[in-house]
C-alpha cells in the first residue's frame, strides 16, 4: 500500500480501509526499520488505536486529512510527547499542540510521534544527534540529510504519508533529495511557527516531506493562514506573476556553467543536465544567470551573525553544562556568543544590498532551477570532515530564506550507484503554488518509484488546492483560453492552474444564438464522453461579478474532473440544449471549432 494522501483517501472513502487498519499498517512498517533510529518518542499505541476509534465514527467526507498517518520533527510540539530538539538536557513537556501540528490533527491526520533530527536543527546530515545517526533510506552507508533526518526517511520508508520538518538553510529540501521526496519550503511566515523550537527565529519555517508534490500542497493548505499568535506570521499575498506555471514558455533560470559545483561528482553533475533537458523539454525556456549574489548570502549565514539567533536558544546549556551538547553543534552554536551588534547591522546590510541585486534575476526568470545538493556523502566522509562537508551541502540552500525566497525539492533521478538525485525550484516569496505545479510536472517526468518504497508513484493531481481567498472555476467554451470571453477572467484576476478534462460523463452541446458561440456541458448518466476543460484561480472578491455576467441556461456549479476531484464550473440547465447541437464527439469546444472554421473555407 502506497502511503499517498489520495489512494487513502480513495480508500476510506469507498470503504476499504479504516484508520484502524491503517494504524496497524504503520506500526508494523516501523517495526521493520526499528534499527534505524526515526524516532526520538512515538504516541503510545494505545492512544493511536482510539484515535483512530475516534475517527470512526466521523465523515472521512468532510476533514480533509482524514485518517492520514504523520510524523513531527522532535523540535515541534506536540501535545503529550516531550520536545527535545535533539537534545535530553533541554526537553520540556509542551502545554500544547504547535499551531500548525493543531490544523491538521482538526483536519482529521493522525499524529504517530517524534523524529529524530541534527540537534537544535543545526547540520544538514543528520548525523548530530545523541539519539543515533538516522541512515540514509536507500544506502545506509550514507548520510540521511538533516537536520530533519528523521522526518524523510519516515515518509521515505512508506512509515507515514507525510512528514514535517522545519527549514533554516535547508534542512527541510536536502533530506528530501537524499531519500527521493518532494520537500516544500514555503514562504516565510505563510505557515505559523508558535510551538517550534527555533533555529534562527527570523528565517525558520516549517517544511512538508511528502511523496508527492500534489500532497504537500494538500497538507499545506490545512496549515497556511495568519496567526495573531505568531509574531512572524504574515498574511498571504497574491504573487504578481501568478500562474507562470501554466505558460507555454515559463522562464526558468540555471546557474551559469563556471557556478555549478558538483565537489567532484560527476554524477550529479550529469543528472542535473538531464533536468535542464527534461525541464525545456516542458515547454520551459532555459535561462543561464547569474547566482554570484545568491552563493555571498548562502555564505553569511553561518560565517555571519545569524549563529548568534542560535545561540540565542542553547546559551543557557552552554554556560552551565556543554558537555550535554553534541561535539559538533557545540563548536558551531559557541561561536555566535562573538557577535556584536555591529555586526549583526553590517551583515543585515550586506544581504540588502545582496537581495536588490538578486532581484534582477526575476526580469530574467520567473523561477530558479538548482541541485539540491551538489554531492552525496557517506557517513565516513562526513564525520571525517563534518564543518566542511556540511558547508557544501548548504552551497545551494543556505541563501534561500535570507532572500525571503520560497522553495520546492523535487526528485530527479538516480546515480549509477542507485542513489537519489534532487533538484530545487525557486522563487520570489508567494510564488509557491506555481511551485509546486510545475514540481509536479518535472517530477512525473523524472521518477517512477515513491521514495524507497519501490512502489509506482501516484498519479499528479491535474491542479493543486486553491489557496485561502481563491475559487477554481472549469470553463469549457468560450472562457478558453485565447477565446471570446476569457479576458473576462483575465480581467478579474485569474490566472490557468490548468489544462485537463472533465470525467467521461458528460455530454457538450453548441447552444442556440450568441455571438460569442457558446456551448453547453451537461452531465448525463450514461453515453457520455471527456470534454476538454480548463481550470482558472481567481481571488474571491472577483466571482460575483463573474457570475453575474454568466448568461442562461448556463450557470455555476460542481464539475467532475479527469483526476477524480470536483471543482466549480460551467453547467447547462436541461432545458437549454433544446435546439442545441450535440458535439460532444469532437471532445471539446476548440475542436467543434476548428471543424467549423475547415467547413467555412
Amino acid at each position: 500500500m502506497c502511503m499517498d494522501l489520495a489512494g487513502l483517501r480513495a480508500a476510506y472513502l469507498a470503504g476499504r480501509q479504516t484508520p484502524r487498519q491503517t494504524v496497524e499498517e504503520v506500526l508494523a512498517r516501523i517495526a521493520r526499520h526499528a534499527d534505524n533510529p526515526i524516532w526520538i518518542a512515538r504516541v503510545d499505541d494505545t492512544a493511536l488505536f482510539a484515535r483512530a476509534a475516534e475517527l470512526a465514527t466521523q465523515d472521512p467526507a468532510r476533514l480533509p486529512l482524514y485518517g492520514i498517518p504523520f510524523a513531527i520533527k522532535d523540535n515541534i510540539d506536540l501535545d503529550g510527547l516531550p520536545t527535545t530538539a535533539g537534545c535530553p538536557a533541554f526537553a520540556y513537556q509542551p502545554a500544547a499542540n504547535a499551531a500548525a501540528v493543531q490544523k491538521l490533527i482538526d483536519a482529521g491526520a493522525i499524529a504517530i510521534g517524534k523524529t529524530n533530527l541534527d540537534q537544535f536543527a543545526t547540520g544538514l546530515v543528520g548525523t548530530r544527534s545523541p539519539y543515533g545517526i538516522v541512515r540514509n533510506s536507500f544506502d545506509a552507508r550514507y548520510v540521511s540529510g538533516g537536520s530533519s533526518s528523521g522526518s524523510a526517511v519516515a515518509v521515505a520508508l512508506g512509515q507515514v504519508a507525510f512528514a514535517l520538518g522545519t527549514d533554516t538553510a535547508g534542512s527541510g529540501r536536502v533530506p528530501a533529495a537524499f531519500n527521493n521526496l518532494v520537500g516544500y519550503k514555503p514562504t516565510l511566515g505563510a505557515i505559523s511557527t508558535r510551538g517550534l523550537v527555533p533555529a534562527c527565529r527570523t528565517l525558520d519555517a516549517i517544511s512538508i516531506f511528502a511523496l508527492t508534490a500534489g500532497d504537500a500542497a494538500q497538507v499545506a493548505e490545512v496549515m497556511r493562514g495568519n496567526d495573531a499568535g505568531d509574531p512572524w506570521s504574515r498574511a498571504a499575498q497574491l504573487a504578481p506573476r501568478r500562474g507562470w506555471s501554466q505558460q507555454a514558455t515559463p522562464r526558468i533560470g540555471v546557474p551559469r556553467a563556471t557556478q555549478r559545483e558538483f565537489f567532484g561528482n560527476t554524477g550529479y553533475a550529469h543528472l542535473f543536465a538531464a533536468s535542464i533537458e527534461r525541464c525545456a523539454a516542458l515547454g520551459a525556456n532555459i535561462v543561464e544567470v547569474d547566482i554570484a549574489p545568491l552563493l555571498e548570502v548562502a555564505r553569511l549565514l553561518y560565517e555571519g551573525p545569524w549563529v548568534a539567533e542560535r545561540y540565542l536558544i542553547a546559551q543557557g546549556l552552554l554556560q552551565t553544562n556543554p558537555d550535554t551538547l553534541h561535539p559538533v553543534t557545540r563548536q558551531i552554536i559557541a561561536t555566535g556568543s562573538k557577535a556584536t551588534a555591529a555586526d549583526a547591522f553590517a551583515a543585515r546590510y550586506r544581504v540588502q544590498e545582496l537581495a536588490s541585486v538578486a532581484r534582477s534575476l526575476w526580469s530574467h526568470a520567473d523561477a530558479l532551477l538548482l541541485p539540491t545538493a551538489g554531492t552525496h556523502f557517506t557517513i565516513e566522509q562526513e564525520q571525517a570532515e563534518p564543518l566542511l562537508h556540511n558547508s557544501q551541502l548548504g552551497y545551494y540552500t543556505n541563501f534561500v530564506n535570507l532572500l525571503d525566497m520560497a522553495a520546492v525539492a523535487i526528485p530527479a533521478g538516480f546515480t549509477e550507484a542507485g542513489l537519489p538525485f534532487g533538484v530545487t525550484l525557486m522563487a520570489e516569496a508567494w510564488q509557491d503554488e506555481d511551485l509546486l505545479a510545475f514540481g509536479a510536472r518535472m517530477h512525473a517526468t523524472a521518477a517512477s518509484t515513491a521514495g524507497a518504497t519501490g512502489l509506482p508513484l501516484p498519479e499528479p493531481s491535474a491542479s493543486l488546492p486553491a489557496p485561502a481567498g481563491t475559487i477554481d472555476i472549469a470553463v469549457c467554451g468560450a472562457h478558453l483560453s485565447g477565446l471570446p470571453l476569457n479576458h473576462q477572467l483575465i480581467e478579474r484576476g485569474a490566472w490557468l492552474v490548468a489544462a485537463t478534462h472533465s470525467t467521461p460523463e458528460y455530454k457538450l452541446y453548441a447552444l442556440p444564438g450568441g455571438p460569442p458561440q457558446r456551448p453547453g456541458m451537461v452531465r448525463v448518466a450514461s453515453g457520455g464522453t471527456a470534454i476538454e476543460i480548463e481550470i482558472w484561480r481567481m481571488p474571491e472578491e472577483h466571482t460575483a461579478s463573474f457570475l453575474r455576467g454568466v448568461r442562461a441556461p448556463l450557470g455555476l456549479g460542481r464539475v467532475r474532473v479527469a483526476d477524480g476531484s470536483e471543482t466549480c464550473g460551467f453547467i447547462c440547465e436541461g432545458i437549454g440544449i433544446e435546439g442545441a447541437r450535440d458535439i460532444s464527439d469532437f471532445g471539446g469546444w476548440r475542436a467543434w471549432l476548428a471543424q467549423q472554421s475547415n467547413s467555412a473555407r
